[in-house]
C-alpha cells in the first residue's frame, strides 16, 4: 500500500515541527528524507508510525504489525545477543519455526553479523548495532519499513551493507521512507524531500529536483557575498537566485549538496526580510 502524510502539521507547545507537509511514500520505493538539526525528519516519521498524532492533515499508514520502525536510538536490546533480538521481535510480528530461523538466518548473512550472530548487542560496533535494528526492523517483511538516520557515525562498509538491505526491502514491494545525513545516499532514492524547519523546501526525483533548481551556483576562495556562500573543499560556493554580479567566478554545475543548502539559504533570507 501507499503510505502517506497530507498537509499534516505537528506542534509541541508553541513549536511547529511540520508545518503543512504533504510526503507519499509508494510500494516498492524508497523515499529519502533530508534537512539540519530540527529540521522536522524525526517527527515526519514518527508521525508516519503512528507514534505522533498530527495537529492537522491526515497520515494513511499500514497497521502497526505491517511497519518496520527504526528509531534514532540503537534500535536493539544491549543483553540480548544478536540472534536473541531477532527472535523476539520476530516472534512478536508472529514468527515462528522453520520460518523465522530462515529469515533471521538471511539478515544476519545479509547485514555482515554472521560471525558476531552470539554477541551480545552491547559488544557490537555503532555500525553493527544499526545493522542489526534495521534487520529487526525489517525481519517481518512490512509494507513500510521507517528508518530514522540508520547509516549516522556507521563505517563506510556498513552503509553498503544498510543501503543493500534497503533496496533489497523495496524490490521485494516494501515502501521505505529514510532519513539520512548523506546526500549521495539521498541521490540513489526514488524519491528526495528537503525539510527545513518543518517545511518542504523541494522534492521530487534526484533528477528533477535538479532540473527545478534555479538561480546559478559559482566558486570562488572569496566570495561576493560571503552570508550566501559555504565551504566545499578549498573554495567556497555562492548562490545567485538570479545573474551573478561583480564577479567574474567560474561557474559550478551543482550538485545535491549545493541545491539543498542554496534552496535553504534563499528561505532563510527570505523570511529574514
Amino acid at each position: 500500500m501507499t503510505a502517506e502524510v497530507r498537509d499534516v502539521t505537528v506542534r509541541f507547545g508553541r513549536r511547529v515541527a511540520l508545518d503543512g507537509v504533504t510526503v507519499t511514500v509508494p510500494a516498492g520505493a524508497v523515499v529519502a528524507v533530508v534537512g539540519g538539526d530540527g529540521a522536522g525528519k524525526t517527527t515526519l516519521l514518527r508521525a508516519l508510525a503512528r507514534e505522533v498524532a498530527p495537529d492537522a492533515g491526515t497520515v494513511t499508514s499500514p497497521d502497526k504489525n505491517r511497519m518496520g520502525f527504526l528509531p534514532a536510538g540503537p534500535g536493539s536490546w544491549a543483553a540480548l545477543t544478536v540472534r536473541q533480538n531477532l527472535d523476539f521481535v520476530g516472534g512478536a510480528y508472529g514468527l515462528k519455526g522453520d520460518e523465522l530461523r530462515s529469515r533471521r538466518d538471511e539478515l544476519v548473512e545479509r547485514c555482515g553479523l554472521t560471525a558476531a550472530a552470539d554477541r551480545q548487542a552491547s559488544a557490537l560496533s555503532g555500525g553493527m548495532r544499526r545493522k542489526l535494528g534495521a534487520a529487526m526492523a525489517m525481519i517481518h517483511r512490512p509494507a513500510l519499513v521507517i528508518l530514522d538516520e540508520p547509516s549516522t557515525g556507521v563505517d563506510p562498509v556498513s552503509r553498503i551493507d544498510l543501503w543493500r538491505m534497503v533496496s533489497e526491502a523495496a524490490a521485494q514491494g516494501s515502501g521505505v521512507i529514510m532519513s539520512t545525513t548523506y546526500l549521495d545516499e539521498a541521490e540513489r532514492a526514488a524519491h528526495l524531500v528537503v525539510l527545513e524547519a518543518g517545511q518542504v523546501l523541494v522534492q521530487g526525483s534526484y533528477d528533477e529536483v535538479r532540473s527545478g533548481f534555479t538561480g546559478t551556483v559559482t566558486r570562488s576562495p572569496d566570495p561576493v557575498r560571503r552570508e550566501w556562500s559555504w565551504r566545499r573543499g578549498r573554495e567556497r560556493h555562492e548562490y545567485w537566485p538570479t545573474a551573478p554580479e561583480g564577479t567574474d567566478a567560474p561557474r559550478v554545475d551543482p550538485d545535491l549538496e549545493d541545491i539543498v543548502i542554496a534552496v535553504s539559504l534563499a528561505r532563510s533570507m527570505q523570511d529574514a526580510s
